[in-house]
Formats: C-alpha cells, sequence, structure tokens
C-alpha cells in the first residue's frame, strides 16, 4: 500500500523484559530460560486457554523493546508510538506506575520510533485508585489513560483478563471512573464483544471520559473454534457477527467512544496460526477482516478509528507490514481514500492521545 510520503502512528504497542520486570508471564519466562525447553514443547503443555490466546508463546518468553519493535516494523513509515500496559505484577498499591515509569525510560527515538503516549494500568474499583492516577501522571508526563483488565468470556475455556464477568459495571467501578475526567484522562475499554453493551452504559454515565474501544471488542471465535464451545461452526460464527454488528452501532452513538482497529489478527479470533516465522498472506485476512472493519468504518467513521499492530501479541499471524497492508486494503475496498486512511493510521491517535502536546 502506497502512503504517499503519510507518517503512521502505531497506537497500540507492548514493551516488556519478562527477566527484569514483574510480568504475569515472569516466571514461566524465567523458567524457560534456566529449563531450556523446546518452544513447541512448552506450548504443548500450557493450559489451553493461554495456547489459543497467545497462539506462540515465544514473545512471551523473551524482552520486546524499542529495537525489536523497529526490527518487526522494517520500512513501514512508523514515526511514533501508543504504549499499552501489560500485565505488570508488581504488589504495592501503586506499583503499577513502576511500569509507566519504566516505559518512560526505554530507548524510543532517535533509530527507534518515537514514544508520543503512554496508557498505563489501574482498576478505578481500586480503593487507591485517584493516588495512583496521581502516581502514573507523576512518573512519566505522557500518561494519556489507563486500562483496566475487564476481559471475560463466558465460555470458560477462553482465557479471561479478570475473575468476573461484568467489572465495568459494579458499583465500586462506576464510582472511581469519575477520577478520570478530574484528570482529562482516556478510557482504554478492552472487553470481549458479548460485553458491549457495558461499554455502552459507562460511556452514557460518564460522556466527558474519552472512551477508547481496544481491538474492536475481540469478538472471540468469529474466525475459528475456540475455547470449548466458541465458535465451533459457521452459525455460531455468523450469529456472534450479527450481535457484534448490533453491539457496536449502538456504542457508535456514544460521541466520547473512538475504536481501535487493532488486534485484528489476534489468535484467539479463531485465526489458524501459520508458521513460526511466516506470515498469514495479506488476501487471506483482508478477507476475513473486511466485514468487520467495512462496519466499523460506517458507524464510526474514519476519524473516530485508529489503527494500532497490537504487537508483538498479534505476531503469530501477521507481520506490521501485512497488518498495514490488510487493514488499508480493507479501507480503501469500502470506497476509503488518503483522507480516510490519514484518519485511522495517523490523526485520530494524535488528536485522542495528543501526541505533541502536553498534559493538561
Amino acid at each position: 500500500m502506497d502512503f504517499s510520503g503519510m507518517r503512521i502512528i502505531d497506537a497500540h504497542i507492548h514493551q516488556w523484559d519478562p527477566f527484569t520486570t514483574p510480568r504475569e508471564f515472569s516466571k514461566t519466562a524465567r523458567l524457560l530460560r534456566t529449563l531450556p525447553l523446546p518452544i513447541d514443547l512448552a506450548k504443548r503443555i500450557a493450559p489451553r486457554r493461554d495456547r489459543e490466546f497467545t497462539g506462540d508463546p515465544t514473545a512471551f518468553a523473551h524482552p520486546y523493546l524499542p529495537a525489536d519493535y523497529r526490527a518487526d516494523a522494517g520500512d513501514e513509515p512508523i514515526d511514533t508510538i501508543v504504549h499499552i500496559e501489560v500485565s505488570w505484577a508488581g504488589t504495592e498499591p501503586l506499583a503499577e506506575a513502576d511500569e509507566t515509569a519504566w516505559v518512560a525510560r526505554l530507548p524510543f527515538g532517535g533509530d527507534n520510533p518515537e514514544l508520543g503516549a503512554i496508557l498505563g494500568s489501574a482498576n478505578p474499583a481500586a480503593p487507591d485508585f485517584a493516588a495512583l492516577l496521581d502516581a502514573h501522571i507523576a512518573a512519566a508526563p505522557l500518561l494519556r489513560g489507563i486500562r483496566s483488565h475487564a476481559a471475560h468470556h463466558p465460555d470458560p475455556d477462553v482465557r479471561p483478563y479478570t475473575r468476573h464477568p461484568g467489572a465495568l459495571t459494579t458499583k465500586e467501578f462506576l464510582n472511581g471512573f469519575a477520577r478520570l475526567a478530574e484528570r482529562d484522562l482516556s478510557f482504554e475499554a478492552w472487553v470481549y464483544s458479548h460485553a458491549l453493551p457495558d461499554v455502552t452504559a459507562l460511556a452514557e454515565r460518564y460522556p466527558e471520559v474519552p472512551i477508547v474501544l481496544n481491538h474492536l471488542a475481540t469478538p472471540a471465535g468469529i474466525f475459528g473454534p475456540v475455547g470449548k464451545h466458541t465458535g465451533t461452526n459457521p452459525s455460531l460464527r455468523r450469529a456472534l457477527l450479527l450481535r457484534w454488528r448490533d453491539d457496536l452501532s449502538a456504542l457508535a452513538e456514544q460521541p466520547n467512544v473512538v475504536a481501535k482497529v487493532s488486534g485484528l489478527m489476534m489468535p484467539i479470533l479463531g485465526h489458524p496460526v501459520p508458521p513460526r516465522g511466516t506470515s498469514t498472506p495479506v488476501a487471506v485476512l483482508v478477507d476475513r477482516i473486511h466485514p468487520l472493519i467495512e462496519h466499523a468504518l460506517d458507524v464510526f467513521g474514519a476519524d473516530r478509528l485508529i489503527w494500532g499492530s497490537n504487537f508483538p501479541v498479534d505476531k503469530p499471524i501477521t507481520s506490521i507490514a501485512n497488518s498495514v497492508d490488510a487493514v488499508a486494503t480493507a479501507v480503501t475496498g469500502h470506497g476509503g481514500g488518503q483522507p480516510e486512511l490519514e484518519h485511522i493510521f495517523r490523526d485520530t491517535a494524535r488528536r485522542v492521545y495528543r501526541i505533541g502536546n502536553s498534559l493538561g
């Protein structure tokens, strides 16, 4: 895809080092380093829901830092990234702010893309939520918002990221959420698609808080079977798509919400995982994802959509170059042109995350 000199913001990447920072997967990474099992054997003995979510655990077993991202980005014209929290496991009440400070010290810039914004981890239901927000802000002036672990699926074999469903609807969560508006911070909403109505209700209750829907709500199993009974036949996948369409349309009616065209190559959507070191052909990806992108374009418009690679989580399925190409092809195939591409691949992220602006 020819971007005619346009520069890209990758608005959803992860950086980690499981050996020197506390991550939920640090123990496993250190074990594999001490007892170097073949990665395919490690994959086979992992719980099913972890295998289906990661597709290939290689990236989680090693650091993923700015130079690694730069190598994966190759010749793509990406000059800025947005970092999203990932599984920080410190034990102190304000420990999640340590991840924000760690990211701010990483060697972005120079040969690597610039760090445009940081989105930290915090739970509005926690009693120390306000203090944690202030600690995040103190840790890095690029802090623009937070993400809370709210993804839970009714299929017990689809990996959850919180113990209980309805994390966005509890009294404690809703009462704490107002602290974001007081600090001019946004909220990254990552849920599985059946919970889209919870995001809509949250946006209605707090219209003053910008909400960024991650990964078009991750409709697990929409491309193939995952879990115990999700997406196991074409009829179920069709029903999943129809419900996703309706619920996304309802969410798009909330003007404080934008959506990320990201994570569409996560294995948990039901993508077959190609051999390690290869990438799913662009034409195959476009055939799968174009109904999702076209509907998102129709209900949100390009000026409320943001692209992110979700690397390295999407790496088992695609490359960054193929992700860019597949999304851009789906957009232009639905009548989008240069203005739409500029919104999705740069301008919306720059506006929503105030990239280039000081906080406040």
